[in-house]
């Protein structure tokens, strides 16, 4: 009689533990997506991106979290004249990819990004900008501003209605 009970016992304990088991796994958290949903869904930024580095055309990689720190660095610095890439003190020049490429130099890539955000000039080229603040490596390393060029780049190519000079009109 005792190895009736002793298996039952047994059994009846094997199939509670795994029933545990199976709810501990089950209402276990998932895992957060590492990307945050606005480089996921509008920039589509699920891994390393090449964006332009140069006049010549070569190419760098710039990781999810890169960008998501270029983003943050727009948002802190850049928003108040130029949500979603519009132009609050100048509106016909916009940050869209068209008007980057048209800028007198060219400004559709990181390293002509990082020189004007060093030193913004005119569109035409011609003169200082006062509009646009400059920032010194004292204030944004080269990597921040790099990783600020990168979200401004992949905007101007991805992101809709990015630099528009209607304001949703």
């Amino acid at each position: 009689m005792w190895r009736i009970y002793q298996s039952f016992f047994m059994r009846n304990f094997l199939i509670l533990l795994v029933a545990i088991l199976g709810v501990m796994i089950w209402i276990q958290p998932a895992e957060a997506d590492p990307i945050e949903p606005y480089l996921r869904r509008y920039l589509q930024v699920t891994e390393p991106v090449p964006l332009k580095l140069n006049e010549a055309g070569e190419t760098r990689l710039f990781s999810p979290d890169q960008i998501s720190e270029g983003k943050s660095l727009f948002l802190q610095n850049c928003m108040n004249c130029h949500v979603g890439g519009s132009n609050l003190p100048v509106p016909s020049v916009t940050l869209s990819m068209e008007n980057l490429k048209g800028a007198t130099p060219p400004r559709d890539n990181i390293n002509a990004l990082v020189a004007y955000l060093r030193h913004p000039t005119t569109y035409d080229g011609m003169g200082e900008n006062f509009w646009c603040r400059e920032v010194p490596d004292t204030w944004l390393s080269t990597e921040k501003v790099e990783n600020l060029s990168a979200f401004l780049l992949r905007s101007a190519e991805k992101a809709p209605g990015w630099g528009s000079d209607t304001f949703g009109l």
